[in-house]
């Protein structure tokens, strides 16, 4: 028999937080550093774990992570705010709220709305095709609005509007750069005015103060190297907050009602407009992701950029929040922390299986550089650099593999692995990515 979930808020201890951490860092060697906070009717608790850097110092409830997608739950309550003062409607299209050159993308006589953008249904990609970052290590921070214009003039639907869930970046980026048109601002100004200065939220922000910077944790790939930050100048919707712990406690306990707050009604109807994922068991709210086990439901939304990873998420039953926040980007990530420390029943994830590297011929390695494409709007660029294999999808770093034989490679920042199959002169003429229980081919384009 499991715990009830308010029972187990209420027992779960700092040492026993702790010790989840410290094997994650020490003994799985999947973080540098690690912060979770809980909130609840009876206050808030801050549990830190490694240091900001390898030689940094220790993290704690002030120390600034990058949140990444996290930032789209923000962008949602925008959203939600902006049609209680009358300003928007959640079926306003979104053309609406762009110049009036700019041609938004239709299907089946339908225009994309705001809802769609929330809630991940317009049909948008999860990123536009002509997202080409010139320095994959910081990949959003050369996409221009003209760009995102452009490519909204010539995307096709390949799904009717409203159908079905696909996240999308691109989507949230849209939602936050629509919004802040309809205000007359920029997104920062918008979220700053409308969300973290009514909560006191002092350490949130894009544009980092001096104070801020100070208390920043350094970034990592899962290799434990130090990283580029992140920019999304365009699609800063999609993702582009800084924030602390305790900030995050103070937005997760105003939606729980923890406190009072003039969003209260705004938060409470973000959960009110709900849509089917693929996933059973799941659905997407404004901005929210809704879990439901056993007729129970976990409220929450995770977050990663290329050195950090981020897990917010409550139980309105329990009125229980938990966030966790890493200054490392790894394929264990933190969503199992979030969700195990909410709900005891959802295992904590075991380390990815140990894999072994092996030395082959470079001749061999050139059969295999090319572009595969997976899907339309996702290729892997596979490059030969010396005795050096990196594979690069598209929109994200360029990641070295490691081979286990001659067909059979692994990367070392995610648990994930590539088996390239060839033809009878030893040339690759597709490959299959193996990721999340998923074997994804891709046919060789060039």
């Amino acid at each position: 028999m499991f715990l009830p979930h308010a029972a187990f808020a209420a027992v779960v201890s700092d040492a026993d937080i702790r010790a989840i951490l410290a094997d994650r860092i020490d003994a799985q060697h999947q973080g540098v550093g690690i912060v979770v906070g809980v909130i609840d009717p009876t206050g808030r608790r801050v549990v830190a774990y490694g240091k900001t850097a390898k030689d940094g110092k220790p993290v704690d409830a002030n120390t600034v992570f990058e949140i990444g997608s996290v930032t789209k739950v923000f962008t949602s309550l925008l959203l939600a705010d902006m049609v209680n003062r009358g300003e928007v409607a959640l079926t306003d299209p979104v053309s609406k709220f762009l110049p009036p050159n700019v041609k938004m993308p239709e299907r089946g006589g339908k225009k994309i709305t705001l809802v769609d953008l929330a809630t991940h249904t317009s049909g948008l990609p999860r990123l536009p095709s002509n997202f080409n970052p010139k320095d994959p290590a910081n990949p959003y921070a050369d996409y221009t609005v003209t760009q995102l214009y452009e490519f909204l003039a010539t995307v096709q639907l390949t799904r009717d509007i409203g159908s079905k869930y696909e996240y999308s970046n691109l989507g949230g980026g849209l939602l936050g750069h629509a919004l802040a048109r309809r205000a007359g601002t920029d997104y920062e100004t918008l979220v700053r005015t409308r969300i973290l200065q009514p909560l006191a939220m002092k350490s949130t922000a894009i544009t980092l103060s001096k104070a801020m910077k100070d208390r920043l944790a350094i970034g990592h790939d899962a290799a434990l190297q130090p990283v580029s930050n992140w920019d999304l100048p365009t699609l800063a919707g999609a993702g582009a907050l800084r924030s602390t712990a305790n900030d995050l406690l103070t937005f997760v306990g105003a939606n729980l009602g923890l406190q009072t707050s003039p969003l209260a009604s705004s938060m409470a109807s973000m959960l009110a407009t709900r849509r089917p994922t693929s996933v059973p068991g799941l659905d997407i709210a404004l901005g929210w992701h809704i879990s439901t086990r056993n007729e129970h439901e976990i409220i929450w939304h995770n977050g990663g950029t290329g050195g950090y990873r981020t897990w917010i998420g409550f139980d309105p039953k329990s009125r229980t929040g938990i966030v966790v926040l890493s200054n490392t980007s790894t394929a264990a990530g933190v969503d199992d922390i979030g969700a195990h420390l909410l709900d005891p029943a959802i295992p904590l994830i075991q380390p990815p299986k140990q894999r072994h590297e092996v030395k082959i011929d470079p001749a061999v390695l050139d059969r295999y550089a090319g572009r595969y494409e997976l899907a339309p709007t996702f290729v892997i660029t596979v490059t030969r650099d010396g005795d050096h294999v990196f594979a690069q999808a598209t929109g994200q770093p360029n990641f070295e593999i490691f081979a286990e034989d001659d067909r059979n490679f692994f990367y070392k920042v995610v648990d994930a692995q590539i088996t390239f199959v060839v033809d009878a002169t030893g040339r690759a003429t597709s490959l299959v990515l193996h990721q999340n229980g998923a074997n994804v081919p891709g046919k060789r384009i060039e």
